[in-house]
């Protein structure tokens, strides 16, 4: 039987595009593999703030004592982290044998890396007698290999301007990609607070029970604890989720929307919510290591998510420098992530990434030098590795400084290849060193 590194190898050499949008073929070889579901499953779709909304509905539900699945992607270091039984990756065994499965069933249709290797997850995760599975999307929604399963309830998230070549120019159109989730009769909570009227419409025209933010659950907090309330149910005195961030509670507003509404197959205590919530965990997302220098981590790969993160930033206090290391895709928009990063970096690191979709780490400075934004002393250099542009602003930083690690999962999964950083900085600085 092939290993895990040779399965993986041999779904990317099926297809001759990375992406290649439709069902049809994931279709036929599901149907083959006779592969269905039997509990209740949430799809998670949206631009950002899925991931965290997987984590968080993991976690509560985990913490309710029923047992959990969880489909998310992309990793950051381990294939296996993209396969998650009650909160734990799943074995490379168990994905090899799935595998196997679908290379069986597959006959000679051409399946992409993704349709070959979410088959193979979907796979593990009908066979693993969960009580319920929560699959995130991987790009829009209509068309993603995911939505091949019919979702008990689905969640779209915040939505902006992303893989525009593929879902479209403007929110209205993303929306309506994302909105190919939904399901007639069944729960369609929106966590947007803005939602394009695509979404809207679509649940409506196919009678989609849709709870909207503000219309069907909302939420309030002060700087103690939040609570939420939404058709009949609320809940009071919550603490806030242990991811970090402002955003997290829209997030978890939809969290506590999709398990109030699918309440009759999986009854969630007030208890639950708060421990799950208090518990959850999800590496790369406004991740603040310890340290002198503190480090952040965040997998922030558009003008969106990085705006949020240039919040929190600002709402972390007070540090005499912020390095910043940088990687990121080419069909990413590069020129408003580093107009919203400039004001709050004063040197920065950018990085070649492993993958022929990277930006190079020259063009990157090029592009930051193009905007003309530069703080007073500011500095850029380049690198080969996250590795490298992580370890020359750790030699460049004093201890009260931070480094901000951001652009892509592949920037951050390479900081993490060899386990979370913990940085000492000499405590007399840089400058005082020979």
């Amino acid at each position: 039987m092939k290993t895990l590194q040779e399965w993986l190898a041999h779904a990317e050499r099926l297809h001759p595009k990375a992406i290649a949008l439709g069902l049809s073929r994931v279709r036929a070889v599901a149907s083959r593999m006779d592969l269905r579901f039997d509990c209740p499953v949430f799809t998670v779709a949206g631009t950002n703030g899925k991931g965290s909304t997987v984590a968080m509905l993991e976690s509560i539900l985990d913490a309710a004592g029923f047992r959990t699945g969880a489909y998310t992607s992309p990793h950051l270091v381990h294939f296996e982290e993209r396969c998650r039984l009650r909160g734990t990756p799943v074995n490379a065994a168990e994905l090899e044998a799935s595998f196997a499965r679908v290379e069986s069933a597959r006959g000679d249709t051409d399946l992409t890396y993704f349709e070959f290797t979410t088959l193979a997850i979907l796979d593990v995760l009908a066979r693993a007698g969960l009580d319920a599975v929560i699959l995130e999307v991987g790009l829009g929604g209509r068309l993603d290999a995911v939505n091949l399963i019919d979702a008990d309830c689905a969640l779209i998230t915040s939505i902006d301007i992303d893989h525009a070549e593929l879902l479209g120019h403007t929110r209205e159109q993303i929306g309506f990609e994302k909105a190919g989730i939904l399901r007639t009769d069944k729960p369609a909570i929106v966590s947007d607070p803005v939602p394009p009227q695509s979404v809207i419409d679509r649940a409506t025209e196919i009678g989609a029970d849709v709870w909207l933010l503000g219309r069907d659950y909302n939420y309030t907090g002060d700087q103690q604890q939040w609570a939420w309330a939404g058709r009949g149910r609320r809940y009071g005195g919550l603490a806030y989720p242990a991811l970090r961030g402002a955003n997290q509670l829209l997030n978890a507003s939809g969290v506590l929307a999709a398990l109030a509404a699918l309440r009759p197959r999986l009854p969630v205590t007030a208890q639950a919510v708060r421990s799950g919530l208090a518990k959850v965990v999800l590496p790369g997302r406004f991740q603040i290591v310890p340290g002198q220098p503190a480090l952040v981590l965040d997998v922030a790969h558009n003008p969106h998510a990085v705006a949020a993160l240039a919040l929190n930033l600002d709402a972390m206090g007070f540090y005499p420098r912020t390095h910043a290391v940088l990687g990121a895709m080419a069909d990413k928009d590069i020129t408003p992530i580093l107009q919203r990063m400039a004001p709050l970096v004063d040197h920065w690191y950018f990085t070649d990434l492993p993958t022929p979709r990277a930006a190079t780490g020259a063009s990157l400075q090029a592009a930051w030098q193009a905007i003309g934004q530069q703080r007073p002393g500011g500095t850029s250099a380049v690198f080969v590795t996250p590795q490298q542009a992580l370890q020359a602003a750790a030699d460049a930083a004093t201890p009260a400084d931070r480094i901000v690690v951001f652009g892509s999962f592949y920037t951050v999964g390479g900081v993490l290849a060899h386990g979370i950083p913990r940085l000492q900085a000499d405590q007399h600085g840089p400058d005082a060193r020979g």
